[in-house]
């Protein structure tokens, strides 16, 4: 097992993998106590290779490493790539590419929406994955060699479901189908949130136009703090506090300090007084330029029916294909296509999946095609 804990190695093994046409990777970190995740371990692997690069090593700079994640000669195989990417991102500022996420390629292949790593190896592979170490805290020195090897069994594990899944979209004729996911997880702004949009992250339990501006402005002040001074967000502010801000709008400590989400002396610290500036930046908008509260729609009579026949369909097309539900539509792009039918802005009438799923949906709607039972199955028919 190779343990790289000096730059000059890790430049030599960059170099290696660099001639390689992928390399997998994977990530341990731990994030309980802090805003950004602090990385403690990366595992990578070539065709016939595979490393552990210790980041918390005194004696080493990462840069080698983030000039091969930028090598677009080289694919970077990942497994729910998301939060490694996240990572990635924070140090290195920009995106590994080109990607390809083992998960989603899974979903295209018929695997279900979310099946874990270690029974996707299972049934791709006939490997066992031993879990044991599942739980390591990845910031102890030394490390055992049992927690390494854990550790390293996840990208070596990753060449053989990649190729294996490779193999399958080949056959299937299915690269195209990945393309719209991949752009999303390579698209930087993935992971460049604003903290003007922290909001997004709450439930939305307002109902009026100023207790939302109070919420964007007191979430937005959260984000800030927390990424300042890389706490969680929960330990800068808890979600239950914000709600019960924006709903009271205190003006000053005393009206802060009486609301039972928020911990005693609060309203006397430094952060108090952010919030109350928070809650008066938002009292501040004038009346007209304070947004709308999202609302649903309520359905149009008859539509609700429909929706029930294109989750059928749906059904009966995931079945046929092979492939997840979540990647050809949600429950809310069938409502839209229910309510709006060819008018609906939706990704299932376009590219691959108008051709197995939009094309059939339209049909149904529009009294073309019809669902019967026979045979122990639900079947679509043509009606002339």
């Amino acid at each position: 097992m190779k343990l790289i804990t000096t730059t000059a190695a890790l430049a030599e093994t960059c170099r290696d993998f660099a001639r390689s046409d992928f390399v997998t990777v994977d990530t341990e970190f731990i994030r309980e106590t802090t805003f950004w995740p602090e990385l403690c371990l990366i595992q990578m692997a070539s065709p016939d290779e595979g490393v552990i690069i210790d980041p918390l090593a005194p004696e080493i700079d990462l840069s080698p490493l983030f000039a091969l994640m930028g090598d677009r000669s080289v694919l970077k195989v990942f497994h729910a790539a998301r939060q490694d990417i996240e990572i990635l991102y924070k140090l290195a500022g920009s995106v590994p590419e080109p990607l390809f996420d083992t998960q989603i390629a899974a979903m295209v292949c018929g695997f279900g929406e979310s099946i874990a790593y270690d029974q996707l190896v299972a049934r791709l592979t006939d490997a066992r994955i031993d879990k044991t170490s599942r739980f390591t805290d990845w910031r102890r020195r030394p490390l055992s060699e049992k927690q390494l090897a854990y550790a390293l069994a996840d990208v070596t594990h990753l060449r053989d479901v990649y190729r294996a899944l490779c193999e399958r979209i080949e056959e299937a004729g299915r690269h195209s189908w990945l393309d719209e996911e991949m752009a999303l997880l390579a698209d930087p702004t993935t992971y460049d949130l604003h903290p003007e949009d922290a909001w997004k992250r709450l439930k939305l339990r307002v109902r009026k136009p100023i207790e939302l501006q109070v919420m964007k402005e007191v979430a937005a002040w959260r984000e800030r703090e927390a990424r300042e001074h890389d706490k969680p967000r929960g330990r800068v502010l808890k979600d239950d506090s914000i709600y019960e801000i924006a709903q009271q709008q205190p003006r000053d400590e005393q009206a802060l300090g009486r609301l039972r989400s928020v911990s005693k002396g609060f309203e006397r610290s430094g952060a108090g007084r952010a919030v109350l500036a928070a809650v008066q930046r938002a009292l501040a908008v004038p009346k007209s330029e304070l947004p709308p509260v999202p609302r649903a729609q309520p359905l149009p009579e008859g539509t609700v029916p429909a929706v029930e026949f294109l989750k059928v369909l749906l059904k009966i097309v995931v079945e046929e294909q092979g492939v997840a539900a979540k990647l050809i539509a949600s429950s809310s792009d069938l409502e839209q296509l229910a309510w709006k039918g060819e008018e609906a802005n939706v990704p299932a009438l376009s590219g691959w999946r108008h051709e197995i799923f939009g094309a059939r949906a339209l049909e149904i709607l529009s009294g073309e095609a019809g669902l019967v039972y026979r045979n122990r199955r639900v079947e679509i028919m043509p009606l002339s």
